[in-house]
């Protein structure tokens, strides 16, 4: 299993909201760069970068900043927040960008998705954010009257690289990860899972392992590994000593 550090951004600043709510939220550095490269040197893999400011206005808002981490970091890079069209799609991947992340489109626009795996394949990420199990989209401002199980299986054998599931009750709450709906969701599909929300101590972590039998092969990580309630090295180091069926 890889766990992944969050590195959201919100006004060119490193934050983390509570259960996604943009007025709730703590500023941990004015230098996202210096996060992502601090994670970096504890043994990170893949980053998880979110442009905040271009999930909630439709379109990304915070381009100098990634371009900044992504000339200081040498780890995958994946980006979320705002990606609605081909062209933001191609315009991530052609500065450097690993994996694109798609949340609201995957919902409303899946033909976008679709032809974004085809175009790029084993670079998009489906993002599905849910509130008692029902995605949610704009930014989390919106829930849908869809189940989370029910928009992952539109993206079956489609050449989805991950699905990224959030809890967003669980999100920036450090409450522990919503085990059973993460594994519903990872048992449900053939596509690999990343957990993410919740997650608070090491033992969240462990208590995630157990699900990578069920397709679960990653973890995100934000507010706890700021807030020190998590130690990074020490997740990094007892997840790589699991060996995975599936890559990421």
């Amino acid at each position: 299993m890889i766990v992944i550090p969050a590195v959201d951004i919100k006004n060119g600043k490193c934050v983390r909201l509570r259960q996604g709510e943009k007025d709730r939220e703590t500023v941990f550095s004015v230098d996202p760069a210096a996060m992502a490269k601090r994670w970096e040197n504890e043994g990170a893999k893949l980053i998880h970068v979110v442009d905040l400011d271009g999930a909630f206005e439709k379109g990304p808002r915070n381009l100098p900043a990634i371009k900044t981490i992504l000339s200081r970091v040498k780890a995958d890079i994946q980006i979320g927040g705002g990606i609605r069209t081909e062209e933001t799609i191609k315009m991530f991947l052609d500065i450097g960008v690993k994996r694109v992340v798609i949340g609201t489109e995957a919902h409303r626009n899946p033909g976008l998705v679709k032809k974004a795996c085809r175009l790029y394949p084993g670079r998009i990420v489906v993002g599905i954010d849910a509130r008692k199990g029902l995605v949610a989209i704009e930014g989390w401002t919106r829930t849908t009257d869809m189940k989370a199980v029910d928009l992952a299986r539109i993206y079956e054998d489609c050449g989805v690289a991950a699905i990224n599931f959030t809890d967003i009750y669980r999100d920036g709450m450090e409450t522990g990860p919503n085990l059973e709906e993460t594994r519903l969701l990872a048992e449900s599909i053939s596509i690999p899972v990343v957990a993410s929300g919740g997650v608070s101590t090491i033992e969240d972590i462990k208590n995630l392992l157990s699900l990578e039998s069920c397709g679960v092969v990653g973890v995100i990580t934000g507010k706890a590994i700021y807030s020190g309630t998590l130690d990074f090295k020490e997740a990094v180091a007892i997840a790589g000593k699991i060996q995975s069926n599936q890559s990421y």
